[in-house]
């Protein structure tokens, strides 16, 4: 365990070395900049639409960092040569990708945070309100959904050989599930067989990403989501992170590392 954690804190080193944490500060400045220009506004529609905006910029600032920051781990230790004295030391591979894994997801939590963090301030500021729940649950969830991408990611760095074709693959990838799986099997119905079957066998195997934008909760201020289901929600996450690092391992443990 301390040396997955050892390559799981380099990896969140390197978070900070590169501009996407940077790039973090500036979308939290524009999440900043949007709820400011809220005063200018007096009804609550508008106050609710710039909400929504800030809190899809979050989504989408983290799943950049999440797709970006993983894609390029395995594929720069094996350019970098590093990969070599790392596995003599001895490392062993599922090590190294469960410290990959770690760190990712880690670094995704923390980018969370901070900006989680600044929206309750300003938004709590404007709004003297603060459902603190709503918001735990919220990040919980978009943080769980984070590790299934990570998962899904790293896979398809050890299958892919350039990091920034397993990105385009994986945002697409991504973001169909988040628009198009929940509709699957609404189309699966109209289709004729075997396609109908096949479409259906697409819908029940991929992770439903869906299920985690839970932004309603703070937009309009709604209902905790029952504990019980936050828990299986975790718990199916879960099993898809446990599947998506057993194939990454089934693969890395039978590739060659020579550049």
């Amino acid at each position: 365990m301390s040396t997955v954690l050892a390559i799981a804190g380099v990896v969140i080193k390197e978070l900070y070395r590169r501009k996407d944490f940077y790039v973090l500060f500036v979308l939290t400045a524009v999440i900043t900049l949007l709820l400011g220009s809220v005063s200018f506004f007096h009804d609550t529609r508008s106050y609710r639409d710039v909400k929504d905006v800030a809190l899809l910029l979050m989504w989408i600032s983290a799943l950049v960092i999440a797709i970006a920051t993983t894609a390029r781990q395995i594929p720069a230790e094996r350019e970098n040569r590093t990969i070599f004295p790392l596995l003599a030391k001895p490392v062993t591979r599922w090590q190294v990708i469960l410290g990959k894994f770690a760190g990712c997801w880690l670094a995704c939590g923390l980018a969370l945070v901070v900006l989680y963090l600044f929206f309750i301030i300003v938004s709590g500021t404007h709004e003297h309100h603060w459902p603190l729940l709503n918001y735990c649950q919220a990040l919980w969830l978009q943080w769980v959904m984070l590790g299934v991408v990570v998962a899904l990611v790293l896979l398809g760095s050890v299958v892919f050989t350039a990091p920034s074709s397993n990105a385009t693959i994986s945002f697409i990838v991504v973001l169909g599930i988040l628009f198009l799986g929940r509709y699957l099997n609404q189309v699966a119905v109209q289709q004729p067989e075997p396609l109908k079957t096949l479409v259906y066998g697409i819908y029940f195997l991929i992770p439903h990403l869906e299920w985690y934008d839970v932004r309603d909760l703070i937009i309009y201020d709604q209902s905790l989501v029952g504990w019980v289901d936050c828990a299986l929600a975790t718990l199916y996450a879960t099993l898809y992170m446990a599947v998506f690092l057993l194939g990454t391992w089934l693969v890395f443990r039978r590739k060659a590392l020579s550049v």
